[in-house]
């Protein structure tokens, strides 16, 4: 099974309407433990001025001097990144979510194509679809999907970490090493990720000697 440590969905939305989900494959040994999913909620608001605070706050990230202070930036950052979705786009996640909690992950491909049709620049839509395309057994096109949602938001570490969770299911632990670093860069004070690093790097190295 996919050990997904993170998805683009794994958002605390601030609207009170969200639809929260546990996180799939969530339990010892996976990975970073981070805030349960949540379909974005869009809100209405200045694109730019949503996008001058993300930018604001993930700068602010890796200053923050403990896990306590880091938490609500991270909280705060992975609402702006939910509140980006225009209601329709809202509608097919909240759907395709529903299909994911069925085990359908045909159907919620589906809807997920049609959410990225309607706005091919939201990258939780992407996101979104790698969980669906990796619950249904399609690696390649999943980390296809991360690496578009990556290109619309260059420090989405919840990209990175599922991006590294399908390397490294894939046995790719220098590729799942890379991802995961660039994850911690951004966000350091992700949940286990110092020490799964840690036990990813012994690996790789294992694996090179």
């Amino acid at each position: 099974m996919m050990r997904w440590a993170v998805m683009a969905g794994l958002l605390l939305s601030a609207g009170a309407s969200a639809q929260v989900l546990p996180v799939p494959g969530g339990g010892a040994g996976v990975g970073p433990a981070v805030p349960p999913l949540a379909v974005p909620v869009p809100k209405p608001g200045a694109a730019e001025a949503r996008r001058a605070e993300l930018d604001r706050l993930l700068d602010a990230l890796p200053q923050a001097p403990s896990d306590e202070a880091a938490a609500p930036l991270q909280a705060r950052i992975q609402a702006l990144w939910a509140e980006g979705g225009t209601p329709a786009v809202g509608l097919l996640l909240r759907k395709g979510l529903r299909a994911m909690e069925a085990n359908d992950p045909g159907s919620a491909v589906e809807d997920l194509d049609a959410a990225i049709t309607l706005q091919p620049d939201f990258p939780e839509s992407w996101v979104l679809r790698a969980q669906a395309q990796a619950a249904a057994g399609e690696r390649q096109a999943a980390a296809a999907d991360l690496r578009e949602a990556l290109r619309l938001e260059p420090r989405h570490f919840g990209a990175l970490l599922a991006l590294a969770d399908i390397q490294e299911d894939a046995g790719d632990l220098a590729g799942a090493l890379r991802s995961l670093d660039a994850a911690l860069k951004i966000n350091p004070r992700l949940a286990g990720g110092t020490a799964r690093r840690r036990d990813m790097a012994r690996r790789a190295q294992g694996d090179a000697t």
